[in-house]
């Protein structure tokens, strides 16, 4: 009889959780969908290549990208997987950026290495926007 009566006058039995505790988790899960929408949720499913023109995937859009309508082909260096962003001179179904992972070659002990299929991809953007230049 006398042990409830004590237990219900116990300041620290009743306290409510400092709002701390819910603040770091909440702020834990902002950061988080604010990393996964920088760094994940604008890739595209798949990219196809066929030598001409590059055949993106991102959910149920599919878009044709013709070489010479990339502007720009940038590789993020510092990123792991590093992610490929290719500008376009026009927009399309996808916008004016497409952002894929390409297909790792294997072991790099030189982190600052070009990577191959960055490299190719430029050289054949170039040719594209300038066939006349090429044939030379």
């Amino acid at each position: 009889m006398f042990a409830p009566a004590a237990v219900a006058k116990n300041p620290a039995v009743h306290v409510p959780p400092p709002y701390f505790f819910l603040f770091v988790p909440f702020m834990m899960l902002v950061l988080g969908v604010l990393l996964f929408r920088k760094l994940l949720w604008d890739l595209a499913d798949s990219v196809d290549d066929a030598r001409d023109y590059l055949l993106v995937r991102r959910g149920s859009i599919e878009q044709r990208v013709m070489l010479a309508n990339v502007m720009n082909v940038s590789m993020s260096q510092f990123t792991n997987p590093p992610r490929l962003t290719l500008r376009l001179r026009q927009p399309g179904p996808l916008g004016d950026e497409i952002v894929f992972i390409p297909k790792a070659p294997g072991l790099r002990l030189n982190p600052f290495r070009r990577n191959e299929i960055a490299e190719d991809l430029l050289r054949r953007v170039d040719r594209a926007r300038h066939p006349s230049e090429a044939a030379r």
